[in-house]
Order: structure tokens, then C-alpha cells, then sequence
């Protein structure tokens, strides 16, 4: 009797640790979906010190891409617009697109006056440019730059020509996304070498923009 409640104890203690170790390696692949590896980073998403929409600016808007990138064309680098180019439209433009929206439908006597409307995040832009409720320099008080966080950043052994793609008529949207639709940017690409590299396959087999591309997969071409 004593040897039948053994056995049958450590069936029941084994059939335990069973069911623990299927939940615990259920519980380990269920969250290993959101793990990266290394100089992996798709789906990052970070909170920046200004929420710039950019699915009001180049989706609602309609801006192109290289009014505030404007490196993209003739450099390595896209480039982050500078202070001073935000404030070319934001030293006149203060409302928000949905205040804008309303004001369509106004007649022009009823239309507000400039720098009536103020948002949240437009007055970080102006407080980082220093500029008072006027939008007047303020005394002693230095500009500052915006701390942006850079949401794209390949590793520094990769070599990439922000020039030598668009020169071939690469669209943005062709790695970076949608990003008209983006309320804020996330990395829609995983950027890995075996993407580029189908990407470059592909480019040079079916051509670009109906020319004819030879897009090398040398690994001098990004390796050097």
C-alpha cells in the first residue's frame, strides 16, 4: 500500500511539473514576439520632446518629405530640420490643423487673428526658440536646440547614401513606411542586410521607375 501511494505521488508530482514547464515555455514564446535582436529595431516607436505629426504635415498637408529633409537629395544624411525651418511657417502658423479645419468654414471677417491659438507642443517649439507670448526674442535667454530622438540608426559599420537612392527615384516610403499615416514614427523596415539586399536584388532585376538600376549586394558597397 505504501509502494501504490509512492507511485502515485510522484505520478501526480511529475504530471505537475509537466503542466508548469508547457505553461512556462507557453508563457517564454508568447513574449519572446516583442524580443529583438541585435541592431534590430523594428517597431520602435519613441516618444519625442514635441509631438510632430508627421500624418498632419505630409498626410493632411500634403508637405513633401524633403522641404524639412531636405539632405536627403545631395547627402549622405536625410538631415533633422533645424529650429529656424519649423518656425519659416510656425512664426505665422499657431493653431492646430483642427482649428484649421474650422476656420474653412468661416467667412474672412470671422477668421481669427495670427497667434491666437497656441498649442501644447507649438509653444515647446517656441519656448526652445525663446520667444515670449508675442513670439519676440526674450531677453538673455539663448535659444536651444530640440532634443529629437533619432528613430532610424543603423549600426556604424553599415554605410548607407541617402543621395544615391533618392537620385534613382527610391521613394521614402520605400524604407521608412507610410509615414504620412504615422501619427508618430515608428521604424516600419527592419533595415536587416538580407532586406537590403533582396531589396537591391530585386531593384536590379525589375529595374526602378521603369529604368533599368544595377544595385550592387558587393559588401564593399555598404562595408567599408
Amino acid at each position: 500500500m505504501t509502494d501504490k501511494t509512492n507511485i502515485l505521488r510522484q505520478r501526480i508530482i511529475t504530471v505537475i511539473l509537466l503542466v508548469g514547464l508547457m505553461f512556462g515555455a507557453a508563457t517564454l514564446l508568447s513574449g519572446m514576439t516583442s524580443w529583438r535582436l541585435p541592431d534590430h529595431e523594428q517597431g520602435y516607436v519613441p516618444q519625442q520632446p514635441i509631438n510632430y505629426s508627421h500624418r498632419l504635415h505630409a498626410g493632411e498637408l500634403q508637405m513633401d518629405c524633403r522641404f524639412c529633409h531636405s539632405g536627403a537629395e545631395k547627402s549622405r544624411h536625410a538631415g533633422i530640420p533645424s529650429t529656424s525651418l519649423c518656425m519659416k511657417c510656425h512664426k505665422n502658423v499657431t493653431s492646430s490643423f483642427d482649428v484649421l479645419q474650422e476656420e474653412l468654414n468661416l467667412a474672412d471677417e470671422e477668421k481669427r487673428k495670427p497667434n491666437q491659438v497656441v498649442s501644447v507642443e507649438l509653444r515647446k517649439l517656441y519656448d526652445a526658440f525663446s520667444l515670449d507670448e508675442e513670439l519676440k526674442p526674450i531677453d538673455g535667454v539663448e535659444p536651444q536646440s530640440i532634443p529629437w530622438v533619432r528613430v532610424h540608426d543603423l549600426p556604424d559599420y553599415v554605410y548607407f547614401d541617402h543621395q544615391a537612392h533618392t537620385a534613382v527615384g527610391v521613394s521614402c516610403q520605400s524604407c521608412h513606411g507610410p509615414v504620412e499615416s504615422m501619427q508618430r514614427v515608428r521604424q516600419h523596415s527592419s533595415l536587416s542586410m538580407g532586406w537590403c539586399v533582396n531589396c537591391h536584388r530585386d531593384a536590379t532585376e525589375h529595374g526602378m521607375n521603369g529604368q533599368s538600376v544595377h544595385a550592387s549586394t558587393d559588401c564593399a558597397v555598404c562595408h567599408y
